[in-house]
């Protein structure tokens, strides 16, 4: 296939075939692509790819539907105790092995309390990143929520990751079908509290181990995830 720029699409940019670029769709496509009229692109309009035609500096058309399949089998959502720094780098690697959506947590040993921008900024990065992986579904990034909460809502096959606890290996637990859907809760610096993880355990979360050493709060997410496509990818 032609190596198109991907460039992420919104429903309400769409009217008929006819795509309403953004001021910032603008500045990417002509000022840093330095794309002109004519030029081709691929639209990603979740969960499809469009091979789409510049018209002008304001709008594009959608050409034709180019088959695609780059997702995972199963639906991934992760829980993650915001570390003090590289959270954009979770997002980012992340998006590449497949997550579905992210939940930002507040936990007990939780230093990082984010601002309204940052979370605008976590939405953006997922979307660029989605771009450059040539993903079909662009992550949700939620709202930050207290790690109560999180546990506290309705979930599907929940897992806690943990440390210096006995528990199970990931990848020796019957996974579920790729009909279903997994979620996956990873902790601060410093692991869940005893509490937390008392709390999780009675709402329903399996504890398990991602492995034999202690990993960091940023690795723990990217190794969760990789564990899961790997497995999904080949059975």
């Amino acid at each position: 296939m032609t190596q198109w720029q991907r460039v992420a699409i919104a429903p309400e940019q769409l009217d008929n075939d006819i795509i309403r670029l953004t001021p910032q769709q603008q500045h990417y496509l002509y000022r840093v692509l330095r794309l002109q009229p004519g030029d081709r692109f691929i639209a990603l309009m979740q969960p499809e790819w469009w091979l789409s035609e510049l018209c002008d500096l304001e709008t594009a058309q959608r050409l034709e539907m180019i088959p695609m399949q780059t997702e995972l089998a199963i639906a991934i959502t992760l829980i993650v105790a915001l570390p003090k720094n590289g959270f954009e780098e979770i997002i980012r690697c992340c998006t590449e092995l497949g997550v579905m959506e992210i939940i930002p947590v507040i936990s007990d040993r939780t230093l990082l309390k984010p601002r309204p921008q940052k979370l605008e900024r976590w939405r953006r990065i997922a979307t660029e990143s989605a771009e450059q992986c040539e993903r079909q579904h662009i992550p949700t990034i939620a709202d930050p929520l207290s790690f109560t909460q999180a546990i506290q809502t309705s979930h599907i096959h929940p897992y806690l990751a943990v440390t210096r606890i006995s528990a199970p290996h990931l990848l020796t637990l019957p996974l579920p079908s790729p009909s279903e859907a997994i979620l996956i809760a990873t902790g601060p610096e410093g692991g869940w509290t005893p509490q937390e993880v008392e709390g999780a355990t009675i709402a329903g979360f399996q504890p398990i181990s991602l492995g034999q050493r202690i990993l960091r709060a940023v690795t723990a997410p990217v190794v969760a995830l990789s564990l899961l496509a790997g497995h999904y990818e080949i059975n």
